[in-house]
């Protein structure tokens, strides 16, 4: 399997040449976008960062912008490539084309690849559903100051996963931050509220609040490694696959 990088220069770019390199995993093209100072620079051995779409390669690792992703989409479709994508903050428009491509290449589409956050959805959705609307729920995470989403696709993901366990539409119920004069807390509500500073690789925290206790899972991202290496995982599964949208739930074995 050979591997393209998408916006290799940044910080999930650089961390997963790294961990190809560490995995011996074959990295053939690094792009970054036209005009980037990091063209014609040395991104791995043997390669060097280009802004032409990556042919050569059978599989595509994507952690760029959202609006880079319809056009990565229809390149990968063209080329017949199979498709790793981490990009966040997502319009409507992009995910119906997520969808669209899907029909004709496989893609693994998942709010975080870490090993241990999809461990933590799948707790999160068992838990919702045994902690009924008695226990309010709440999602709190934080990020580096430079995350321009918010909140991060990984809150929404847990809230998703949390409405699923409950049976509940999320949009019906979710309550994105609080402020002014709001009201008591509606039964059922999910909160879900986005913290910014420093350098915070990623930390996600699920509250289950009840009169009588209080269940918080947590999870904690120390390095962008652990994204990495499951989306190269991720890519190493997608090798045969038919077309189709899987996601980490499908790479870990977990019933999707």
């Amino acid at each position: 399997m050979k591997l393209a990088i998408l916006g290799g220069a940044g910080r999930m770019g650089r961390m997963l040449i790294d961990c190809a390199k560490e995995l011996h995993l074959p990295v053939v093209a690094v792009t970054e976008i036209p005009g980037s100072a990091w063209i014609g620079q040395p991104a791995t051995e043997g390669v060097t960062y280009q802004d032409t779409w990556p042919t050569a390669a059978d599989a595509v690792i994507d952690f760029t912008f959202h609006t880079c992703v319809t056009e990565n989409l229809a390149n990968a479709v063209a080329c017949g490539q199979t498709y790793v994508l981490g990009t966040t903050g997502l319009t409507e428009a992009e995910l119906a084309a997520v969808d669209n491509a899907a029909k004709q290449i496989p893609i693994c589409f998942a709010p975080n690849f870490s090993l241990g956050v999809n461990l933590l959805l799948e707790l999160v959705r068992r838990a919702a559903s045994v902690l009924d609307a008695s226990y309010d729920a709440e999602i709190v995470e934080m990020h580096h100051r430079h995350k321009k989403d918010a909140p991060s696709g990984t809150a929404l993901g847990l809230a998703q996963a949390l409405a699923k366990g409950r049976g509940v539409d999320l949009e019906q119920v979710a309550n994105y931050g609080r402020h002014g004069i709001v009201g008591a807390r509606p039964t059922g509500e999910i909160g879900i509220h986005a913290l910014r500073g420093g350098s915070v690789v990623g930390d996600h925290t699920v509250m289950f609040a009840a009169d009588e206790e209080r269940v918080e899972i947590t999870h904690k991202a120390v390095s962008r490694a652990a994204f990495a290496k499951g989306a190269l995982k991720a890519a190493q599964w997608l090798e045969g696959r038919a077309p189709g949208l899987y996601n980490m739930r499908h790479v870990l074995g977990f019933e999707a």
